[in-house]
């Protein structure tokens, strides 16, 4: 057997985190120095000390990992590697005879736990309510390059253009030759970069959180609506207001590393961060958008992994590489984008980079689309994907 032989085959993963581990994390979290609140100081500041504290307690001996390894093991799992490196994922086939296969991405601080209640509804509809006759799919799973089971990144030179390639060979390995792409948050870049890089074999790509940025062209700028004009002051303001970790992420990650991957109070509070500021703004607290066991889940992966550095990495090729900001063709790929309250997109500014052929807005819901509103999403993916297969 070739080097690449061996490198190119796919073999069975199963999570098992050693029980020293767990062991490690409870006492870490036990031996917390806490940093104290300022009074009269609240989330506009940062997480309140007080909360991260009753979080973490609760991290160290209330919530049970086994619980949720269990949940991600009772699905077939797998790593190959591609490129140098190792990409971990869920391949869960459907029994209906024509289902679609679609890759299904996660965004920062994501990972593959976050689409668990999506699985059931996609590749069985009829089990789960749904109509026997719903569009019914094959799904893949990844964790991206540099985060969570895939392990840290092999080296530099990750960019989103690289990731979407690695993706598209994995979905060629797996012998699908049409198939779909889902992406939110940083993979609603990388989603119609797969697009891009495959289309003769991707059908279509549905992404939300979707970034768009104003352009130059006076015409374009002055044709936008007041609802328009008033999301991209509304980004304009998240960059300034909210945006400190991706600056940080994509300029010092190394530095940023140095905290996270040493103290898991300090991985909780950078990322449960995030499900504050970006769910359902009627969620008075990050649990009161997603179930406070399944962010722990997400935060424990980073943790056990020891990704929050290469994750952070690849902020820094985003920002630093120069194809990722260049004016680019109009994909030819059909595309979804789907809007939720706490997003900024922009449809006339979408569609001069993508083949926009769906555009639906809703009134509830935030930017973790799979944990936050698993059913709209499903129902989404089953519209478009049923359309285009």
């Amino acid at each position: 057997m070739t080097k690449s032989d061996s490198t190119s085959q796919i073999r069975p993963y199963r999570i098992e985190i050693p029980q020293a581990e767990l062991d490690d994390l409870r006492d870490r979290l036990r031996r917390t120095r806490w940093a104290p609140d300022l009074p009269g100081a609240g989330w506009e500041r940062g997480v309140p000390a007080s909360y991260l504290h009753d979080l973490a307690a609760y991290w160290a001996d209330g919530f049970d990992w086994r619980a949720q390894e269990a949940a991600l093991n009772a699905y077939p799992q797998f790593v190959t590697t591609v490129d140098g490196a190792d990409v971990h994922f869920l391949h869960v086939r459907s029994a209906v005879p024509d289902a679609t296969p679609l890759l299904l991405l996660h965004g920062w601080p994501g990972g593959v736990i976050e689409f668990l209640d999506l699985i059931g509804p996609l590749t069985d509809p009829a089990a789960h309510g749904g109509d026997a006759a719903a569009p019914a799919f094959h799904l893949v799973i990844p964790s991206l390059p540099g985060y969570g089971f895939s392990g840290p990144l092999p080296g530099t030179g990750w960019t989103d253009g690289r990731t979407a390639a690695a993706l598209a060979t994995l979905m060629d390995r797996l012998g699908y030759d049409r198939y779909g792409v889902q992406g939110g948050d940083v993979s609603a870049f990388i989603a119609p970069l797969i697009g891009r890089a495959a289309p003769d074999h991707v059908i279509g790509v549905h992404v939300n959180a979707l970034l768009t940025f104003p352009t130059g062209d006076p015409a374009v700028m002055g044709a936008l609506t007041e609802t328009e004009r008033a999301r991209l002051a509304g980004m304009e303001e998240w960059q300034e207001r909210l945006g400190a970790y991706m600056r940080l992420q994509g300029t010092r990650p190394q530095t940023l590393a140095a905290a996270l991957h040493d103290s898991p109070a300090g991985q909780l509070a950078w990322i449960v961060e995030k499900f504050k500021d970006w769910t359902d703004k009627a969620a008075e607290l990050p649990e009161d958008a997603v179930d406070r066991d399944r962010i722990l889940a997400d935060v424990s992966v980073y943790w056990f992994t020891g990704t929050a550095g290469s994750s952070a990495h690849t902020y820094f090729e985003r920002f630093t590489d120069p194809g990722m900001w260049r004016p680019v063709e109009r994909g030819s790929v059909p595309t979804a984008v789907a809007v939720f309250p706490t997003d900024f997109s922009v449809r006339p500014l979408a569609e001069r980079q993508h083949n926009v052929v769906r555009w639906t807005e809703f009134g509830h819901g935030g930017h973790f689309a799979a944990l936050e509103t698993p059913e709209v999403l499903v129902a989404e993916l089953r519209a478009f994907f049923g359309a285009l297969s």
